[in-house]
C-alpha cells in the first residue's frame, strides 16, 4: 500500500530549523536584551521557526502576537515574516483558509518592499499549501516560479528546499524522471555546502522516491541515514517523517510488530509537535498492524483515536486513511455491513483530490467485496469496475514511467561515455603539456640560478641603501610628529589659558554682581519700609485734618484732599516698584548662589505629590486667592528613582505651580463658572521619566512662547513677576542632565514637560 504520509514531506519548503532547547534559551536571552522593537520582532520570528518543530500551537500563538506588535509600529518586513511563519503552522494543522489569508497579506507586504527574495518565500509557501491538498499541478506551478527567481538571482538559501518540493510534487504525479532530477539537484547543493540539515531532508525525500519505485532496501537505508542526521542536528520533523515511512515499509513487508513500534514512535512525536495529521496517520498505521496480528479489539480502539484526530484536522487524506483503515479492520473480522459506511466516508472526502493510486484501487476492491457479502450486487459490480479502472490506470502510468526511466538511463549512459572519452583526450593533452613543461622548467632553472646570484648581490646593496634611507625617513617623520605634537600642545595651552582668564573674569563678575546686589538690596529694603511707614503717617495725617475740616475754606479742603491722594498714590508706586526690584534682586541672589552639591536619589512620584501640594498652598496664600483649584495626579504605577538636588528642584516646582495659579486666577476673572484644575502626570519613557504639569488657565500667546526662558521676560505685571523663574528652573533641570519645554494654546491650556534621566549605577557613581 502506498503510504499517505509521504505527502506531508511537501512541508519542507519552508526553512525549518532544528528545535533545540539551548537555541531557544539563547534566543529568549537575546529577545529580552533587544535594543529596538524591530530587532525584538526579528528575533521572535527566529524563535517561531524553532518552535514549529516543537509545538505548533505555541508557534501559532507567538506568531499572532508578533504580527500585532509589527503592525503597531508599521514594521512591514517583520509582519510579513510572521505571517509566513503562521501560514506554515496552519498548513500542518490543515487550516488552509487561514493559510491563504496570511499568504495573501504577506505577498502584499513583501511586494511593497520590492525584493524578489521575499516573493520566493511566498511562492514556496503557496506551493506547500497546494501540495498539502494534493493539488500537485498548482503546487508545481508555484515551486517552479520560485526556482526561476532563485536561479536568476543566485538565492541559494532556499533553492535546495524548493528543488525538494517540486521533486516531491512530480513524484506524486508519477513523473519520477523529473522528481529524480530535482531531488538530485537538491542533494548535490547540500553536499557542496556541507549542510547536514539539508542532506537529511534530501535523503528522506529520495528515500520516498526509491520506495515509490519499489526499491525498499534503498529506501530503508536512506531513511535510517536521514534519521541519524536528524537526531544529530535536532530536526524533529525529519525524525518524524523517517518513523512514519519506515513504519510503512515494515507494514508492506508484514513485519507487523516492527511496523507497529515505528508507527507509535511517529504518533508520539507527532503529538509532541502538534502535528495532528501525522499523529492520526501513524495511529491508523499502528492499528492496521495490530489487526494483522489478530489484535482486533486493540486495533479498533487505536483507530478510533486516529479518526477523531483526523476529523479535527480536516485533512482529506488523513480522514480517508483512518476511515478506510477502520473498514479494513472490520472486513478482516467479517463485519462487512459495519465496514461499508467507513469505506464510503473515506472516498467521499477524496472528491476534490487528484490522487488515485494502487492503494485507492485496493480499497475500492475491499468495498466491492463488502457490498457482495451483504447482497448489494449492483454496487459491488460498480465498485469493482472502479477498482479495475484505477488499477489499469496505475499500471499504464507505471509502464510509461518505466519506459521513461529506461530512456533516461540510456541517455545518461551515452552522456557518461562521451564525458569519459573527452576526459581521456584531455588527459593525453595534459600529459604532453606536462613533459614539455618539465623540459622548459629545467632550462629555466639553469638560467634562474645564474640570474639569482647576480640578483642577490644587487639586492644586498639595494637593501642596505634602502635600510639607511628608511632610517633617515623614520627620523624625519619622528621629528615632524614631535613638532606637530608640540604645536598642538602649545595651541591647547593657549586655549586653556584663555578659558582660565575668561573663567576668572566671569567669577570676578559674579562676585562683583553679587556684591552690587547685596549693596542695592539693603537700601532698597529701607526705601520700601519707609514708603510703608510714610503711607501710615499720611493716613494718620488725613484722619487728623478731617477733624478740622470745618475751619478750612472750601478751596483749602479740596487742595488738601488732592495732595493727600496724590501723595498716597506716589507712596504706593514707590512701594510697588521697590518690591518688584527687591524680588528681582533676590532672584539674582539665588541665581548667583552656588548650588548645593547634595545630590540625592529620590522616588519622584512621592516627591512630586508632597511638594506640589505644599507649593499650591503657598501659591494660593501668596496671591491671597480663594479660588478652588482641583489638583489631579496621574502617576506611573512603578517607582521611578532620579538623582535630584532636592532644594533646587523644589523651587522649580514652586515656580511652576505659582505660574499655573496666576494663569487660573486670571482666567476665572474673565470666564464665569470656570472650573480651575492642575494635572500632574509622570510616565517612564525608555531610561527617562517624563513629568508634565498642565493647567487649563488663560494660556500663552504663540508669539511669546519662544521668549519664555529668556531672563527678565514675564507675562505677568511688573508687580507680580520678575522674569527669572522659568530661566532659573530650566537652568536647574539642565544641570540635572534633563530637558524642559513648554507648550500652550492661548485661552485653553499650558503644559510644562520635564524629562529627567532615571537613576543608574553610572549616575550614582
Amino acid at each position: 500500500m502506498k503510504p499517505f504520509f509521504t505527502l506531508f514531506l511537501v512541508l519542507v519548503s519552508l526553512q525549518l530549523v532544528g528545535a533545540q532547547t539551548p537555541k531557544l534559551d539563547s534566543l529568549n536571552r537575546l529577545i529580552s536584551q533587544a535594543p529596538t522593537d524591530t530587532a525584538r520582532i526579528n528575533l521572535i520570528n527566529k524563535k517561531i521557526a524553532l518552535l514549529t518543530d516543537v509545538n505548533l500551537d505555541s508557534a501559532i500563538s507567538l506568531s499572532q502576537r508578533n504580527i500585532n506588535d509589527a503592525k503597531r509600529i508599521n514594521y512591514k518586513l517583520g509582519e510579513a515574516t510572521a505571517r509566513l511563519r503562521i501560514a506554515h503552522c496552519f498548513n500542518f494543522k490543515g487550516n488552509y483558509s487561514a493559510v491563504k489569508e496570511n499568504l495573501k497579506i504577506a505577498e502584499t507586504l513583501y511586494g511593497s518592499l520590492k525584493d524578489s527574495a521575499y516573493l520566493l518565500k511566498v511562492y514556496n509557501a503557496y506551493g506547500t499549501m497546494y501540495g498539502m491538498q494534493s493539488k500537485y499541478d498548482s503546487a508545481i506551478t508555484f515551486f517552479e516560479k520560485g526556482i526561476a527567481i532563485a536561479e536568476r538571482n543566485g538565492y541559494k538559501a532556499n533553492l535546495g528546499n524548493t528543488y525538494l518540493n517540486v521533486g516531491i510534487a512530480y513524484d506524486m504525479l508519477s513523473n519520477r524522471p523529473q522528481a529524480l532530477r530535482f531531488q538530485q539537484k537538491a542533494l548535490t547543493l547540500a553536499e557542496s555546502e556541507n549542510n547536514l540539515r539539508d542532506q537529511a531532508f534530501c535523503l528522506v525525500n529520495m528515500a520516498n522516491l526509491y520506495k515509490g519505485m519499489d526499491d525498499l532496501k534503498g529506501a530503508e537505508q536512506r531513511y535510517h541515514k536521514a534519521l541519524q542526521l536528524a537526531r544529530q542536528e535536532g530536526i524533529k520533523s525529519i525524525e518524524l517523517y523517517s518513523y512514519t515511512n519506515l513504519a510503512s515499509i515494515y507494514t508492506g513487508q508484514h513485519a507487523n510488530q516492527k511496523a507497529y513500534e515505528f508507527a507509535m514512535k511517529a504518533a508520539i512525536l507527532g503529538k509532541e509537535m502538534g502535528d495532528d495529521g501525522i499523529q492520526a496517520s501513524s495511529l491508523s498505521t499502528g492499528a492496521t498492524n495490530l489487526a494483522e496480528q489478530k489484535k482486533f479489539t486493540e486495533a479498533e480502539k487505536l483507530n478510533k483515536q486516529a479518526m477523531a484526530i483526523a476529523d479535527a484536522s480536516q485533512q482529506p487524506l488523513n480522514i480517508h486513511q483512518t476511515y478506510s483503515t477502520m473498514g479494513t479492520i472490520l472486513k478482516m473480522q467479517g463485519k462487512y455491513a459495519e465496514a461499508i459506511p467507513y469505506y464510503e466516508k473515506s472516498f467521499a472526502v477524496l472528491k476534490d483530490a487528484d490522487i488515485y493510486d494502487t492503494q485507492t484501487g485496493e480499497i475500492y476492491a475491499e468495498l466491492s467485496t463488502c457490498y457482495e457479502k451483504t447482497g448489494n450486487y449492483n454496487k459491488a459490480l460498480a465498485t469493482y469496475k472502479t477498482a479495475a479502472a484505477i488499477t489499469d490506470s496505475v499500471r499504464g502510468k507505471e509502464n510509461i514511467r518505466k519506459a521513461t526511466e529506461l530512456t533516461m538511463n540510456y541517455e545518461f549512459a551515452k552522456k557518461q561515455q562521451a564525458v569519459e572519452a573527452e576526459q581521456q583526450k584531455q588527459n593525453a593533452i595534459a600529459k604532453a603539456r606536462q613533459l614539455a613543461l618539465l623540459a622548459g622548467l629545467a632550462l629555466t632553472l639553469l638560467l634562474a640560478g645564474v640570474s639569482f646570484y647576480a640578483y642577490r648581490t644587487k639586492k644586498k646593496a639595494n637593501t642596505l641603501l634602502e635600510s639607511q634611507k628608511l632610517q633617515l625617513q623614520n627620523q624625519k617623520n619622528q621629528l615632524e610628529e614631535q613638532k606637530e605634537q608640540l604645536q598642538k600642545t602649545l595651541t591647547e595651552l593657549r586655549k586653556t589659558q584663555r578659558q582660565l582668564v575668561q573663567a576668572e573674569k566671569m567669577a570676578t563678575m559674579g562676585k562683583l554682581t553679587k556684591g552690587i546686589v547685596d549693596r542695592i538690596l539693603n537700601p532698597l529694603n529701607y526705601i520700601n519700609n519707609f514708603a510703608l511707614a510714610a503711607k501710615e503717617l499720611l493716613n494718620e495725617l488725613v484722619t487728623v485734618t478731617q477733624q478740622y475740616q470745618t475751619s478750612y475754606s472750601q478751596t483749602d479742603r479740596e487742595d488738601l484732599e488732592d495732595s493727600g491722594a496724590m501723595l498716597s498714590q506716589n507712596l504706593d508706586k514707590i512701594n510697588e516698584h521697590g518690591s518688584s526690584t527687591a524680588r528681582i534682586l533676590q532672584d539674582m541672589q539665588k541665581l548667583l548662589k552656588e548650588r548645593s552639591s547634595d545630590m540625592a536619589v529620590v522616588e519622584i512620584n512621592s516627591f512630586l505629590e508632597h511638594k506640589i501640594n505644599d507649593s499650591l498652598t503657598i501659591a494660593l496664600k501668596s496671591n491671597a486667592s480663594s479660588l478652588p483649584i482641583a489638583l489631579n495626579f496621574s502617576l506611573a504605577p512603578q517607582p521611578l528613582e532620579v538623582n535630584l538636588l532636592p532644594h533646587e528642584f523644589t523651587q522649580v516646582l514652586v515656580s511652576l505651580i505659582d505660574n499655573s495659579c496666576y494663569s487660573l486666577m486670571e482666567k476665572s476673572r474673565r470666564v464665569g463658572g470656570f472650573a480651575a484644575k492642575i494635572d500632574v502626570q509622570t510616565q517612564q519613557i525608555d531610561d527617562h521619566v517624563q513629568i508634565q504639569v498642565r493647567d487649563n488657565g488663560r494660556g500663552i500667546p504663540a508669539k511669546e512662547l519662544s521668549q519664555l526662558f529668556s531672563p527678565f521676560f514675564t507675562t505677568k505685571p511688573t508687580a507680580k513677576g520678575t522674569g527669572l523663574g522659568l530661566f532659573m528652573s530650566k537652568d536647574v533641570v539642565e544641570h540635572l542632565q534633563g530637558q524642559m519645554t513648554i507648550d500652550s494654546v492661548e485661552g485653553e491650556f499650558t503644559v510644562v514637560t520635564i524629562l529627567l534621566p532615571l537613576t543608574t549605577a553610572d549616575s550614582l557613581v
